[in-house]
């Protein structure tokens, strides 16, 4: 099966750069490509792509607002966003959108790769260094959006593990339970509280408090 993807980014040279390194990927096809949030949007919802590499910072509407309209009118979308700096504190307002994670645009040829096929499998992009970073940095606005009090003391543990940068393997590991309950678990979590994905139940541990911020 084809992971179709939409490319969009200000600069014509980074959209070149990225289509190529992905034409070189088996199973992946580049459909569309857009240099603003606007024609973001259109292209999303004519296109219908599985992935959009969604660039953060572009003149008009944002790569933040872009998200936010194109996964309200097509759910099932999945976005990364691109980003020079992994510091860039509009991420964790992208993720609040509903983004399913973020890269630099300096990742590696077999990153971007695995990135795509990453998230459109259903996952999110959860760099223990740099996504848990963004989120800790940014997190400091407590928003009852959700009643932790619907998880079981295991599914809470598990999300609490999930915020601190741990695979469902590591997961498992340390609750010496199958990687298979871990991501029970983890189903369980994200259908009882609402969310889209691992990044939001990230986001959600660190609002509610069941994992601690630390200092930048």
């Amino acid at each position: 099966m084809t992971i179709n993807v939409l490319l969009v980014d200000d600069q014509s040279l980074v959209r070149a750069g990225f289509r190529a390194l992905l034409a070189r990927a088996e199973g992946i096809a580049v459909v569309g490509e857009a240099a603003t949030g606007e024609r973001a949007v259109r292209e999303a919802v004519r296109l219908e792509p599985d992935v959009v590499l969604m660039d953060i910072r572009m003149p008009g509407m944002d790569g933040i607002e872009a998200t936010r309209r194109i996964l309200a009118a097509l759910p099932a979308v999945r976005v990364v966003i691109l980003t020079t700096f992994d510091t860039d504190e509009h991420v964790f307002e992208a993720l609040r959108a509903g983004a399913s994670g973020f890269l630099t645009k300096e990742v590696e040829p077999d990153e971007l790769r695995r990135a795509v096929a990453v998230v459109a499998a259903g996952d999110s992009l959860l760099s223990p260094g740099v996504t848990r970073r963004v989120v800790e940095r940014f997190a400091g606005r407590p928003r009852p959006s959700a009643d932790l009090g619907a998880l079981t003391a295991r599914e809470a543990e598990v999300v609490r593990l999930i915020a601190t940068g741990l695979s469902n393997d590591e997961i498992a590991a340390a609750l010496m339970i199958s990687p298979l309950t871990v991501k029970t678990h983890v189903t369980r979590a994200i259908t009882k509280l609402g969310v889209r994905d691992r990044v939001q139940l990230v986001i959600l541990a660190y609002e509610h408090g069941l994992v601690g911020h630390r200092a930048s």
